[in-house]
């Protein structure tokens, strides 16, 4: 068989690298192109069509900046269903772009399975019609959907798994100890014999994977990191951002530049930091399965204006994964305006030490891993995929 597939940032680049692995062990014949990173041309042993880091734009203001390159990946898109005729379109997340290719390859005749539903349930409830219509099969990788296309839908969805879990599980495998980690990544280590002199925990900073999300969040974070002192701030480096970007961001806002950053490496150190600070996204569902306290940050500007429209056009209580699987506040999400270095420093205080907030927020990962189950998502999804062909 031959399959299309299209993920369009770094998360999606490490999920469908995986599905790629899995449709491969369920069809050895199986053919690919796709839009995509560095791990996917790994798995598929051919180079992307194109490269998600020149797609991941975001935003209104960024996305009509960038219209012109936007609809040229999609009429490339286009292009290579017209030209491969694949025998099925596998989409990642990155739905703004990815059900418009949806419609496409619908009205060809191609089947189209999605892996990593559209959240939908918080926002553009209207694409839930788009993915009806198009969708051949939808993979949900997290547990509280399927009720909400059943219940509000009459649309049925598998609930697969998280691929996060595996992630990490597989990661947790190379991960160093942290005295070799601290030695790799140039953190000095002091006497042992001294007992004063204890290493400072490590507060693991995790800005973002786009320019923008690192522009407004890195600064407020390492302020944070230099008010509550005590501590070593390391920054995890997206693997499509270039090192000079974070150190530019930081001169430009009168921080330190001197920080270790670290690329490549983002789960091993959040599992050797005593507390992180992540942008809102993936890496919070990340942080919690490793079982790191974090602190959730997104301050896109910062604007309380804006923090009130996207409010009023939320339709759920919260935004990050851990909160929204367990439907209780596990961590602190300080977002927009709230996301101040004041803030931010408070909540790094109250999660430093053994506190009763620190125990919560473990007791509060406990319940969500419960509910995120064990199930290898992308064996399960492409299993699906393949069945469903094989039945044509």
């Amino acid at each position: 068989m031959k399959y299309f597939v299209i993920a369009g940032e770094a998360s999606g680049d490490i999920h469908a690298a995986r599905l790629i692995g899995a449709l491969r062990r369920c069809d050895a014949q199986a053919e690919f192109r796709f839009f995509g990173g560095d791990l996917m041309a790994e798995a598929t042993g051919c180079a992307p069509v194109i490269h998600y880091r020149d797609m991941a734009y975001m935003g209104f203001v960024e996305v009509a900046r960038h219209l012109r390159e936007i609809l040229g990946f999609m009429r490339t898109a286009r292009h290579c269903i017209d030209e491969w005729q694949p025998d099925a379109v596998v989409l990642v997340d990155y739905p703004s772009f990815n059900l418009k290719v949806a419609k496409y390859a619908h009205n060809k005749g191609i089947k189209v399975f999605y892996f990593i539903s559209p959240k939908v349930w918080a926002w553009k409830e209207h694409r839930v019609k788009q993915i009806k219509r198009y969708i051949t099969e939808l993979y949900s990788i997290l547990p509280f959907e399927p009720r909400f296309f059943e219940e509000r839908h009459q649309y049925r969805v598998e609930y697969v798994g998280n691929p996060t879990v595996m992630e990490v599980a597989e990661a947790r495998k190379h991960f160093a100890t942290e005295a070799d980690f601290r030695t790799s990544i140039g953190l000095a280590t002091k006497p042992a014999t001294d007992a004063k002199c204890r290493e400072l925990p490590i507060v693991a900073v995790v800005p973002g994977s786009r320019r923008k999300e690192i522009a407004d969040n890195l600064p407020v974070m390492i302020r944070a990191c230099e008010a509550v002192g005590g501590v070593q701030p390391v920054i995890a480096a997206a693997p499509s951002i270039d090192a000079s970007l974070y150190r530019r961001v930081l001169q430009e806002s009168g921080c330190r530049t001197d920080y270790r950053l670290v690329a490549g490496r983002t789960m091993e150190l959040v599992s050797h930091a005593r507390v992180a600070l992540v942008t809102s996204g993936t890496a919070t569902l990340e942080t919690a399965v490793i079982g790191t306290p974090q602190v959730v940050c997104y301050r896109m500007g910062g604007s309380k204006i804006l923090y009130d429209f996207y409010k009023m056009l939320l339709k759920v209580r919260f935004v990050s994964l851990p909160n929204l699987i367990v439907d209780a506040p596990v961590v602190k999400e300080l977002l927009m305006h709230h996301c101040s270095v004041d803030n931010v420093a408070a909540e790094l205080r109250a999660l430093l030490p053994d506190s009763d907030a620190r125990r919560t927020m473990l007791q509060g990962y406990a319940e969500m891993n419960v509910r995120l189950g064990d199930n290898d998502c992308t064996a399960v999804a492409a299993g699906g995929i393949v069945a469903h062909l094989k039945k044509l």
